[in-house]
């Protein structure tokens, strides 16, 4: 069940996809919708391209998904408790493999995008004082019942702009799920052992599964 929610997350991640020059990143709620517009055009566009090579996925999350994510801030609420008395230059290792991983995961899941439909929740206010907000979305996967979701985002106060950090299905939180998987590891193996698993994952191929 859970490796369901996670796939039907990745997929709906693809709505962080655009130009960073086209997309205002200081209003989360619009940049989420236009850049989905964005997105979906050229996942069906490139089709073809992705049928001969899956790994022409990695090239689509690269530049059009990570603008949109922070996944320096996600690596490092990941590491928590293992942050303390760490090398700087292993957590930065960690940074670059887990940005590397959330690449070819994101890529992989998108193997099984079949044109699914995303309804945003209506557009609320924005609380200046804080720099955390969410957006609320279905997916629609008729003719299943719709998945509703939740993105988590952060706000940097230098500039103003907003990138996802989280994504919670049914109250299960990616990060949470992914701290507690690899959290006996951080502790007994540290945090090189886990980045060189990611860079692992990272490295393997994208490929389409059976269905």
């Amino acid at each position: 069940m859970l490796k369901k929610f996670v796939t039907l997350i990745c997929v709906l991640l693809l709505p962080f996809a655009a130009t960073a020059a086209d997309i205002d990143k200081t209003q989360p709620y619009a940049m989420m919708t236009q850049v989905s517009e964005i997105a979906f055009a050229r996942l069906k566009a490139e089709q073809s391209i992705i049928k001969k090579d899956p790994n022409h996925l990695k090239v689509i999350v690269e530049e059009e998904l990570m603008p949109y994510v922070n996944h320096k801030y996600a690596a490092l609420k990941l590491l928590g408790p293992s942050l303390k008395g760490a090398k700087r230059a292993d957590v930065n290792e960690f940074i670059v493999a887990f940005r590397g991983y959330l690449i070819a995961s994101y890529a992989q899941v998108l193997t099984q995008y079949t044109d699914q439909e995303i309804e945003f929740e209506p557009k609320k206010k924005l609380d200046s004082s804080k720099t955390i907000t969410s957006v609320k979305v279905d997916i629609v996967d008729t003719p299943r019942p719709n998945i509703k979701l939740e993105f988590k985002l952060r706000q940097d106060k230098k500039t103003g702009e907003w990138q996802v950090f989280d994504m919670i299905a049914e109250g299960i939180s990616l990060l949470s799920s992914k701290q507690s998987e690899w959290n006996g590891k951080l502790r007994q193996d540290g945090i090189l052992a886990v980045a060189a698993d990611l860079e692992r994952l990272a490295a393997q191929p994208i490929r389409f599964e059976a269905k």
